[in-house]
């Protein structure tokens, strides 16, 4: 297969104009482990979703749609207990992204806050967050508030540095989305004795109003790449739609010790969290365990080096808590560092490579909130720069992922 321009390391993502795209079929096809045509035949019969776009195609949304003053699917914060009905849209959705959703402008601590206190209840219970509510449930919504905005206009030195870290992260904004190049290490959200992450360093842009870009999606702590950030309610409301209706595509880079046959295929299982005393992994699970999620992912190995490790590109169709590092392992081509899931006996890893998971959120291209298409590419993290480097892996090969199917 002829190679075509791709991104350079160093390229900052760009929003590219153009259609919406039709929403995904929600069909789900027979599950099995992996895929019985090759991507680049399936894709003679249709166009790839993720063909590069010429770089001088290259621009910024058309500003033309006026901006409105409110999200469609934002709703006033109540000033008195309400009890709200979950919809059909809503079915399958956490405890705190269903706040979110609901009500764009809220902060992700005072979300976490109401829950953890028991001020939300649903069907008359406490609830967790990481519950998920079922179309038809009665969601008893406490008092809300906006945080406090800032009294002074000047940052202090501190939040100062945080202001130009995340700068230094940005790799597109604009007045309501941004996107940064999240660093491995550097937490999305807090967590126990957690006192750095994203969402903390979102702080510092909090406007007038009290309101702070919100947090659209996540990924892993270790996970280096593309996170995609609201600036505004109206953003806020229409990217988590568009997260919830799969309109978002991601494409994620793994280096992992073998080489899977074949070497373009689908892993669909089913996913449920186990619970230890001193951690919690995602397991391979049967339809109709508890707690158990379907979970699909396509991939492609891009280049191998020898049989003992390959790059491979990874395209995830849902979105489930350590889902393409569970579904390696599954395969037994876990990703290389991995913590939780690399249980390969006996396997050394190749000198010079560092023992650090070795995944990014290398892409993502959604539709923008005011027409067009975001459109997205990370570099490479730096220890996975030098195992490249180290490897004679060429990053700016064409990546045979982008003809997989959405479904």
């Amino acid at each position: 297969m002829k190679g075509r321009d791709r991104d350079r390391d160093q390229d900052r993502g760009k929003a590219v104009a153009g259609p919406r795209g039709r929403k995904p079929d929600d069909r789900r096809p027979d599950d099995r482990k992996s895929g019985d045509r090759p991507f680049s035949q399936r894709a003679a019969a249709k166009p790839p979703r993720f063909a590069e776009p010429r770089r001088d195609r290259l621009q910024r949304p058309e500003p033309a749609a006026p901006k409105p003053a409110k999200a469609a699917a934002e709703q006033p914060l109540p000033t008195k207990v309400q009890t709200v009905v979950v919809t059909a849209d809503e079915n399958g959705m956490r405890v705190d992204r269903f706040l979110e959703a609901r009500f764009p402008s809220l902060s992700f601590s005072h979300i976490q806050r109401i829950v953890r206190k028991g001020e939300l209840r649903v069907n008359g219970k406490r609830a967790d967050s990481k519950d998920r509510l079922e179309e038809g449930q009665s969601v008893r919504i406490p008092p809300l508030r906006l945080d406090t905005p800032k009294t002074s206009g000047t940052l202090s030195e501190a939040e100062a540095k945080t202001l130009q870290a995340l700068k230094d992260m940005t790799l597109y904004e604009d007045d309501d989305v941004l996107v940064l190049n999240k660093p491995a290490g550097l937490a999305v959200q807090g967590g126990s004795g957690m006192t750095r992450h994203v969402d903390q360093m979102l702080e510092v842009m909090r406007d007038a109003k009290g309101q702070k870009p919100r947090l659209v999606h996540r990924i892993d702590r270790e996970t280096s790449g593309c996170l995609l950030i609201a600036k505004t309610r109206f953003a806020a409301s229409f990217l988590t739609g568009a997260f919830r209706h799969r309109s978002a595509r991601k494409i994620y880079w793994a280096l992992v010790a073998g080489v899977p046959k074949p070497k373009q295929g689908r892993i669909s299982t089913y996913l449920a969290k186990e619970e230890s005393e001193e951690d919690s992994i995602m397991r391979i699970a049967e339809h109709g365990d508890e707690g158990a999620s379907h979970a699909v992912t396509y991939y492609a190995v891009v280049e191998a080096s020898a049989t003992k490790l390959a790059w491979v590109s990874l395209k995830p169709v849902t979105g489930r808590t350590h889902q393409l590092r569970a579904h390696m392992a599954h395969i037994d081509h876990a990703i290389v560092g991995d913590p939780k899931y690399f249980n390969k006996e006996n396997w050394q890893l190749p000198g010079g490579l560092q023992n650090r998971l070795h995944l990014l959120a290398r892409r993502i291209v959604i539709p923008h909130p005011r027409g067009g298409v975001i459109d997205v590419s990370a570099p490479l993290p730096p220890h996975m720069l030098q195992s490249w480097n180290l490897l004679g892996l060429e990053a700016d090969r064409f990546d045979p992922i982008e003809n997989a199917p959405e479904e």
